[in-house]
């Protein structure tokens, strides 16, 4: 058993047992819960990726609970391998327990299993590979465990401003095959309306949404109107009577927020409905600005901020969360826009529009789009690797998605789902197949050694 293959191959029950440990652990951002940065469940997890670090014989260190690594290899010189451990919530539909890890046929079942819990075992076993089968480096090589990525990446620039070593090169198995070269750029932004209603009928709660950057499969909302008045009926609208008014529930279909056109939004399925409501002054106003400026597009177009370009296609554009009751209503967005264009391009006609329809922003963050050309040096050398392992010579690839690349130097987004698999990260019953596992770990090990060895 001499090739690094081969002793992946050997390892492969070690491996699926480490993955099945790390996705038992609820690993969804609390942050300050038990004292910790981003909470006890994203705490737990990163501990227990380090106690299997230590397991497999590698040197391990806790950046103040915020990151981890584990490292093999000597060298001024260090290449990086970047993934998360926290996880979106996993929200309902689920056929299998959400973190059971539970293997049906040949898939293993459980939320992060994708995303990004089971590229981070693969690349744990690959440096135990690498390790075992004596390959001389050149450089370190550090697999990075990060804990906020999920959330806004707070972890990175905690480890970028307390010292964390910068890699010369490296990657984050968190994206696509053959490989990401550019992704789109990110604006979360956080808007709220006050209302002072009137007439007969009165918005008492609305809710729906996990994460700004998931597509609602879910939305409710509670009405309070006459006694007498029949609420139409619509597609995938539930209406159910209560005390006073009604419990009105809106269905769609989960996606991705970089890919929200691949879902159906339960907030703006409720919103189109409410708004055939006879409610008057700042509720109707809410309503028609919610479902006339927004409602089901999901790019962006009803405000004005459609973009294209053929590198990186579409603007998106995702409602991923509302709460409302009498007083207020607020709403969490995630658009991302193509990489030749600015974020002056699309953000200041969001915000007008919210803000002549009498919202006010909240809160925002922006992650900068992120393209290199083609011909890059790890452009080229992660290529490799990857058409070297399966003969697809397809070219690298642009995405809406953005992942840990735009928060570390030198560092590009490398798997681990392939061209034609089912994208299933923030989706119910996330999974990974035994074999998809292996063969990233496999790609991982190959691209460790193209960057580090002698």
């Amino acid at each position: 058993m001499n090739t690094v293959s081969e002793r992946l191959d050997a390892m492969e029950p070690e491996l699926i047992a480490a993955l099945k440990r790390l996705v038992a652990i609820r690993s969804v951002e609390n942050p300050g819960e038990g004292g910790m940065p981003f909470g006890l469940g994203v705490q737990r997890c990163l501990e227990e990726a380090l106690q299997i670090g230590r397991e497999l014989g590698f040197e391990t260190v806790n950046m103040d609970n915020v990151v981890g690594w584990c490292e093999y290899g000597s060298g001024e010189e260090m290449v990086a391998v970047l993934g998360h451990l926290d996880v979106v919530p996993e929200a309902d539909g689920w056929e299998y327990p959400p973190y059971g890890a539970q293997v049906v046929g040949d898939k293993i079942v459980g939320r992060g299993t994708t995303d990004d819990k089971g590229p981070l075992a693969a690349a744990l076993f690959a440096l135990k590979a690498v390790r075992e089968a004596g390959i001389p480096l050149k450089r370190r090589i550090r697999i990075l465990f990060g804990t906020n990525e999920e959330s806004g990446s707070a972890d990175m620039k905690y480890y970028l401003d307390h010292g964390g070593e910068i890699p010369v090169a490296g990657f984050t198995p968190d994206g696509e095959y053959p490989l990401i070269n550019g992704e789109k750029g990110i604006v979360n932004e956080d808007y709220e309306r006050t209302m002072a209603q009137t007439g007969i009928f009165r918005l008492i709660r609305l809710e729906g949404g996990v994460a700004a950057n998931v597509t609602p499969d879910f939305a409710v909302a509670q009405v309070a109107g006459p006694e007498g008045y029949e609420p139409p009926e619509a597609e995938k609208i539930c209406v159910t009577k209560t005390e006073g008014g009604w419990r009105i529930e809106a269905g769609g279909v989960s996606a991705h927020g970089s890919q929200p056109e691949k879902g159906e939004n339960a907030i703006g399925r409720l919103a189109l409905y409410l708004n055939r409501l006879p409610f008057e002054g700042d509720a109707a106003g809410t309503l028609a600005f919610l479902a006339e400026k927004i409602g089901m597009d999901c790019f962006g177009a009803k405000l004005g901020a459609d973009l294209r370009d053929e590198i990186s296609g579409n603007l998106s554009f995702n409602l991923g969360v509302i709460s409302g009751d009498e007083e207020r209503v607020g709403v969490k967005l995630n658009y991302r826009y193509p990489v030749t264009f600015e974020v002056t391009d699309c953000q200041p006609k969001v915000q007008r529009a919210f803000e002549e329809a009498g919202w006010v922003r909240t809160a925002q963050r922006h992650m900068p789009k992120l393209y290199i050309p083609e011909d890059a040096p790890l452009v080229r050398s992660l290529l490799k690797v990857y058409r070297e392992a399966t003969g697809d010579m397809s070219a690298p690839k642009v995405i809406g998605g953005g992942t840990y690349a735009k928060e570390i130097p030198n560092i590009l987004a490398f798997g681990p789902i392939f061209p034609g698999d089912e994208m299933t990260e923030h989706r119910p019953n996330e999974y990974i197949t035994v074999g998809r596992l292996m063969e990233n770990a496999k790609i991982i090990a190959g691209a460790m050694v193209e960057l580090a060895a002698e």
